[in-house]
């Protein structure tokens, strides 16, 4: 999304750049917030990184029309960046319920986790994910964004959920490993006993 209105001349950019930091930063912060299960210093880092890119962007292009948008569709691509050089640790699946309404994690690990699989799934996935899980809103609510049927959103959230348990995967902590370890601990013990 790239700003669309004419640069401002130079003496009119700093004061309206202040309203709009006081604006939109605790909007944007929610949106960064919640996508990095209330990691703070996290969450900061990467709003930071987004206003500095419109702080490199606006006075050669020019303020966007709706500059929350624009900043939230970078914040975006931000954390997509992020996520795309993070290697998040093993994660039992147990802990993930990718198919309950609103269950995205709140726990930073839980959450980088996620992020890390949403960074690579393809934006059309990412994004009906985000908007169901993140943003909270309703299968009809989606549909109405992106003008298709209600039916249409509910086949791209299974996808999309498939998708995503597929990239999660490989960073799987498996059950069955677990038990194996837990049981050679408890024979290891015996025998040192015996």
């Amino acid at each position: 999304m790239a700003p669309s209105s004419s640069p401002l001349p130079e003496g009119e950019l700093e004061p309206e750049v202040a309203r709009l930091y006081r604006d939109t930063i605790r909007p944007l912060y929610r949106y960064v917030s919640r996508r990095v299960g209330g990691d703070r210093s996290l969450a900061e880092d990467l709003v930071h990184e987004t206003w500095m890119r419109a702080l490199d962007a606006w006075p050669r292009s020019g303020m966007p029309d709706d500059p929350l948008a624009w900043l939230m569709r970078v914040a975006r691509n931000v954390l997509v960046s992020h996520f795309r050089h993070v290697q998040p640790q093993l994660v039992d699946p147990a802990t993930l319920d990718l198919e309950a309404a609103g269950s995205m994690p709140d726990d930073r690990d839980a959450a980088a986790v996620v992020n890390w699989g949403l960074a690579r799934l393809r934006s059309k996935h990412a994004e009906v994910l985000e908007a169901f899980y993140f943003d909270g809103k309703g299968v009809r609510e989606i549909a109405a964004e992106r003008a298709v049927s209600e039916r249409a959103i509910e086949g791209r959230l299974r996808r999309a959920r498939e998708k995503l348990k597929k990239v999660l995967k490989k960073i799987w902590r498996p059950a069955d490993a677990q038990q194996r370890t837990a049981a050679q601990e408890t024979t290891h013990a015996h025998h040192t006993r015996t």
